[in-house]
């Protein structure tokens, strides 16, 4: 389980646990609280939510009664996407600092450059905004490290013209089969670490035959392969579950696929349904 333990680090010196666990689409209330409490007696250290998930206060509760120190769990947070404009920023972040209830946020993101519903939209003025907050949000101690989510080159390129502090992290969907070279390659040249949300394509890989029988070679699951691959890539993966079984699956990454295997995985087509890009928000 040793993986639960292991760290990137950021840029600015803060080291962040090589596996997330993901919280979108789990229902607010009691199921996200015991997920996460869950997934906190298993070993993950790494929990990931978002204002627009609506269970930030199940997650601070979890993280408050898991009895582990605050400063040996690692907690992201992200702006809603709609928010453009610095005040609304400063408003969102100060209703998830007080939903959460954990003094501070480990990593602030931007959730999306565009409204959900107006995706490739230009935003490039109101993300310039949103940064100022981001800035004087970290400025403030009250998140240790700021970040976006589905930001593609030329989002990444407005906010580096302008920025006195570097967004550390760009949160994005990435799985075998769709590993958004572009971007991906952008992040690391800036040292932006890349997060993969859907790492199993939300469920989508585990109908793959060839994963399936590569996974057979290592003896493991489809799902423990998808994420080593994406921890193999530098890349680091939020896979979310709720069944006890699945959150203990995830963990058990300790094994290493071949460079040749790697070099498989990493030419294999998209096997995500069709309409999986349009409608995912990560």
């Amino acid at each position: 389980m040793s993986v639960l333990t292991e760290t990137f680090e950021l840029t600015n010196g803060v080291k962040i646990p090589k596996v997330g666990f993901g919280t979108w689409q789990t229902p607010a209330g009691a199921v996200a609280y015991q997920a996460v409490l869950n997934a906190l007696k298993v070993g993950y250290r790494h929990i990931d939510t978002a204002k627009a998930y609506g269970n930030e206060a199940d997650v601070g509760r979890a993280v408050r009664d898991s009895g582990i120190p605050r400063d040996q769990i690692f907690v992201t947070s992200k702006l809603p996407a709609e928010s453009k404009s610095y005040d609304e920023a400063m408003a969102d972040f100060e209703s998830t600092y007080k939903k959460l209830a954990i003094d501070y946020v480990d990593l602030y993101l931007v959730h999306a450059p565009w409204p959900w519903g107006q995706a490739g939209q230009n935003y490039d003025q109101g993300n310039l905004e949103v940064w100022r907050a981001m800035q004087d949000i970290y400025e403030s101690g009250r998140a240790k490290a700021i970040g976006v989510s589905n930001f593609a080159v030329g989002d990444l390129e407005n906010i580096l013209a302008h920025a006195k502090v570097k967004p550390m992290v760009n949160q994005i969907q990435y799985y075998v089969g769709f590993t958004e070279p572009k971007i991906t390659s952008f992040s690391k040249a800036n040292d932006i670490l890349v997060e993969a949300y859907s790492p199993l394509a939300t469920g989508g890989l585990l109908q793959n035959n060839e994963m399936a029988s590569l996974a057979e070679k290592y003896h493991v699951s489809v799902a423990q392969l998808a994420l080593r691959f994406c921890l193999q890539n530098g890349v680091l993966p939020l896979p979310k579950a709720v069944g006890q079984a699945h959150i203990e699956a995830n963990a058990k990454l300790d094994f290493e696929i071949s460079a040749a295997d790697m070099a498989t995985l990493n030419e294999m087509p998209d096997a995500a349904p069709d309409h999986f890009h349009n409608r995912t928000q990560g």
